[in-house]
């Protein structure tokens, strides 16, 4: 198997730090590794492996040679450097929203729509945390079914704030003051993520609309989102209400979740077995339970689904695309 001069892009930060543990933990194919991360980091020596390596600054010519180049180190910086790492003929995963909406830039979660990409253009986005882990399940409904309308609400963990997030949690929760949430995420759950638009959704709201239907190919699906972050270190879950186009059985939407890669049921309810987040944490399966009928429609279904974010909600996410494109000898 051939060797890839690899970089990682934010590699100080909570996913970049993950990227380097998930390509160890899968015994990335890397003939060289380059880190980066912003000028206040550049110096910092980190260690992969047996070996450490000293974070770089990002410079013109800095992505010579290389052939994939993971980024998690915000929009703006994406922006900027994603295209130069392409233009040097890196295929470029990029964990941020700068170009997940795109039109030439493939949105990808690899079990279920890897054939979006398109070698034009070598930047492929990585989606939502909470999207990545809503849209496996809705795949194979959509494909047995179709789907009709889609409504989420989720319960985002502190995590998904970084590491301002986590820090906020534990301090709060040894009594002191939050300082970065605007409630005291010790106490309460808070339904706001990200600023508010003028349709009084949030963007964070609108990431999952618009990238669902991205994903999926349906350009028309009927979707709404309400996100909430709440007091919970790791792993977010999300509820979701689903109208199909076709009537089902419960058994029949058990056998397509089970039937999907990356998929887990557990939905044993009156046992309680069902998803919770100390299940889902640090591995990268999306995990399916509390499946049953809703009663206030025709063909409407409702489950629960609960995952890693910084793992299959980011960091995984991002390298299975690239072990994907690599075994689709895309790269």
């Amino acid at each position: 198997m051939k060797n890839y001069k690899v970089a990682v892009v934010g590699a100080t930060g909570l996913v970049g730090s993950t990227f380097l543990k998930l390509l160890w933990e899968y015994k990335f194919p890397i003939e060289t590794l380059t880190l980066f991360a912003s000028e206040r980091s550049a110096g910092k020596k980190v260690a992969f492996g047996d070996k450490e390596y000293t974070v770089q600054k990002l410079e013109e010519g800095c992505f010579d040679g290389i052939e994939i180049a993971l980024f998690s180190a915000g929009g703006s910086v994406s922006q900027k450097w994603a295209p130069e790492a392409e233009k040097s003929g890196a295929v470029v995963i990029d964990n941020s929203s700068a170009w997940r909406m795109v039109q030439e830039c493939a949105l990808i979660v690899p079990e279920i729509n890897l054939a979006h990409f398109d070698s034009a253009r070598k930047i492929v986005a990585n989606p939502n945390c909470s999207t990545i882990q809503s849209v496996l399940p809705l795949k194979p409904l959509e494909d047995k079914f179709g789907l009709k309308r889609v409504v989420y609400t989720t319960y985002q963990a502190v995590s998904g704030s970084g590491m301002k997030g986590k820090n906020d949690l534990a301090r709060t929760l040894a009594g002191e003051e939050p300082e970065f949430y605007p409630y005291n995420i010790a106490k309460t759950c808070i339904p706001q993520i990200d600023v508010f638009t003028d349709n009084g959704y949030t963007k964070e709201e609108l990431k999952m609309v618009n990238e669902t239907r991205k994903i999926l190919g349906k350009p028309d699906l009927k979707v709404s989102a309400t996100c909430v972050r709440v007091p919970v270190m790791n792993a977010h879950a999300v509820s979701i209400m689903v109208e199909l186009e076709k009537p089902f059985t419960l058994e029949e939407v058990r056998k397509a979740f089970e039937g999907q890669d990356g998929i887990k049921v557990l939905d044993d309810p009156q046992n309680s077995i069902y998803p919770v987040s100390t299940v889902a944490n640090d591995n990268d399966l999306v995990y399916v339970g509390r499946i049953r009928r809703d009663l206030s429609c025709d063909n409407g279904l409702l489950f629960y689904c609960v995952s890693d974010n910084i793992r299959k909600g980011a960091a995984a996410n991002a390298i299975q695309i690239a072990q994907a494109l690599i075994k689709a000898e895309k790269i």
